[in-house]
C-alpha cells in the first residue's frame, strides 16, 4: 500500500553511498529540506510538512498498458484492488541482480513531463527498494500549491529557478532515491552538476503521445477526437518547441530508455502496448550497463 510519511524520517537514512559521478567518487553528506532557508517567499514556506512516497512493494500500473496509464497521476486515484498487482519475477530479479553494484546510488529520471515517467519512476521505487520524489512537487509544495508555484515563477522567475536548484541540491546529497526532475534540472550547468551525484536516465516518450495526455487531461475529447482538434495542434507545437530547447540538457543523461525503442524492441506495432513494467525493465537494464561500466573503470585503477 502507499503511505505518506514526514520528510524528517528521511533525515535518518543512509547518506554515505557511493553516487556516480564523473569521475566516480564517494560522496557523504546530509540531508534536511526542514532545515532548508529557501530563496525570497520561499524561505518561509512550510518544508516540514513535505511528503513523500516510501519504497513500494507493488506499483498500480506496471501491468497497464501506457494508453491506459497515462491518467494515472497518483497512487490516491488507484484503485485498492490494483495496488495489489506484483512486479513480474523478471523485474524484481533483475532488481535484485543490480542491486549490490548499484549500492544505493539515486536515480534522476528526465524528460518530457508525463505520467508514463512518472509511473516508471515510482514502480522502480518500488523493485529497487527506494524512496521516491517528484522535484517539481517539491518545489510547488513548499511554494504554497501548484497556482502558488506558477505565480511566482511569473512574479520572480529567478527565485523559482533558485529554489528548484535547491531542491535538486538537497535530493542529491543522499541516496536510495528514485527523483523525477522537471526541466529545470537540466536548464542551468548547477543543475546538470547535481544530477552527476547519481544515475540519470533520459525517458523518452514520442511528442504527439504526450500533446494526447495534456488534451485528455483539459478534455473529455476521445482519442480519435484529439488528435482533429485545434488545441492538439497548439499544444503540439508548443511541446516541440519546449523540446527542442531542452534537447542539449537531455542529452547529458548517462543513458536514454525510448518508449519507440522498445516498441520495436518487443515487436510492438503500437507503442500504446508497452507497459509501464517493459520500460522499468529497460531502465533497469542501461543502470546495470552503467554498473558494470563503473566495476571494471575501479577494477583498472586498482595497482598490481
Amino acid at each position: 500500500m502507499s503511505v505518506s510519511m514526514s520528510m524528517e524520517l528521511i533525515t535518518s537514512c543512509n547518506c554515505n553511498t557511493l553516487q556516480f559521478q564523473r569521475p566516480f567518487h564517494a560522496v557523504a553528506s546530509s540531508f534536511s529540506l526542514s532545515q532548508t532557508h529557501f530563496p525570497h517567499s520561499l524561505s518561509t514556506r512550510n518544508y516540514h510538512t513535505l511528503r513523500f512516497h516510501p519504497p513500494l512493494p507493488t506499483s498500480p500500473s506496471h501491468t497497464q498498458s501506457l494508453s491506459t496509464t497515462c491518467s494515472v497521476a497518483n497512487d490516491s486515484t488507484l484503485n485498492p484492488e490494483t495496488k495489489e498487482l506484483e512486479p513480474s519475477l523478471a523485474l524484481k530479479k533483475k532488481a535484485m541482480d543490480i542491486a549490490p553494484d548499484l549500492k544505493g546510488t539515486s536515480i534522476f529520471l528526465v524528460g518530457m513531463k508525463s505520467s508514463i515517467k512518472t509511473s516508471l519512476g515510482k514502480l522502480l521505487a518500488g523493485v529497487l527498494r527506494y524512496y521516491y520524489f517528484d522535484s517539481d512537487g517539491l518545489v510547488e509544495e513548499a511554494a504554497g500549491g501548484e497556482s502558488a508555484a506558477k505565480s511566482l515563477k511569473e512574479s520572480d522567475e529567478k527565485a523559482f529557478c533558485e529554489s528548484e536548484t535547491e531542491v535538486l541540491k538537497q535530493l542529491s546529497s543522499m541516496g536510495r532515491l528514485v527523483i523525477c526532475a522537471g526541466d529545470g534540472a537540466v536548464q542551468s550547468s548547477t543543475n546538470l552538476a547535481f544530477l552527476r551525484h547519481g544515475i540519470s536516465i533520459c525517458v523518452d516518450v514520442p511528442l504527439d503521445m504526450v500533446a494526447r495526455e495534456v488534451i485528455k487531461d483539459q478534455s473529455q475529447l476521445s482519442d480519435s477526437e484529439i488528435y482533429t482538434s485545434e488545441a492538439y495542434s497548439e499544444v503540439l507545437t508548443q511541446l516541440i518547441a519546449l523540446h527542442e530547447e531542452m534537447r542539449g540538457g537531455y542529452g547529458t543523461a548517462d543513458a536514454t530508455v525510448s518508449l519507440q525503442k522498445a516498441a520495436t524492441q518487443l515487436g510492438y506495432d503500437d507503442m500504446d502496448a508497452v507497459t509501464i513494467e517493459d520500460m522499468t525493465l529497460e531502465v533497469l537494464k542501461e543502470i546495470e550497463k552503467l554498473t558494470r561500466v563503473k566495476k571494471l573503470m575501479e577494477e583498472a585503477a586498482r595497482p598490481f
